[in-house]
């Protein structure tokens, strides 16, 4: 069945969680209308890609915030969403020694104070060692910078779980 037969709730149940924690994405989307175009994954990420991009700068920033930090205290408790609780568990981050996690959280302790916002980067097909390294690299950034790479690996994080839908 097309995206096009679904009904707001529908689509809300089916694309709300694509944005972590954002239905108001969906929202928009369905508001604007659904077509059979809709159905290609690359079209469906780049309208909703667009959705965000024309948000306000708050809007934004709630966004980045709803994310979860990396090896953090959500995924230590069980409470991460079904596609973080995957793409943490896809990149090894479920099984950090203690070194490793006792790095993650003070980057991530660093990183939130700094900016204001968790570290965001699009774990599908990187080691623990390679998000560590981006991680030691990106915390270098200033604001600006760093609120549009987080925007930019939201959005990548956003495809692939269209992909994977």
């Amino acid at each position: 069945m097309g995206l096009e037969k679904l009904n707001q709730a529908e689509i809300i149940n089916l694309l709300g969680s694509i944005y972590e924690h954002s239905p108001w994405v969906a929202e928009v989307l369905f508001s604007q209308g659904i077509t059979s175009q809709d159905n290609d994954v690359g079209f469906l990420a780049q309208r909703m890609k667009k959705i965000v991009d024309a948000s306000s700068e708050e809007l934004k920033l709630n966004l980045l915030e709803a994310h979860p930090e990396l090896a953090g205290k959500l995924a230590i408790s069980g409470n991460l969403t079904k596609y973080s609780t995957a793409e943490q568990a896809s990149a090894g981050l479920d099984q950090c020694s203690k070194e490793e996690f006792a790095e993650f959280s003070k980057l991530n302790f660093e990183y939130t104070k700094k900016f204001g916002h968790p570290f965001i980067i699009a774990v599908k097909g990187l080691t623990r060692s390679e998000i560590l390294n981006s991680f030691k690299e990106r915390i270098n950034n200033d604001g600006q910078k760093e609120f549009e790479t987080a925007l930019t690996e939201v959005h990548k994080i956003a495809l692939l779980r269209l992909k994977a839908l």
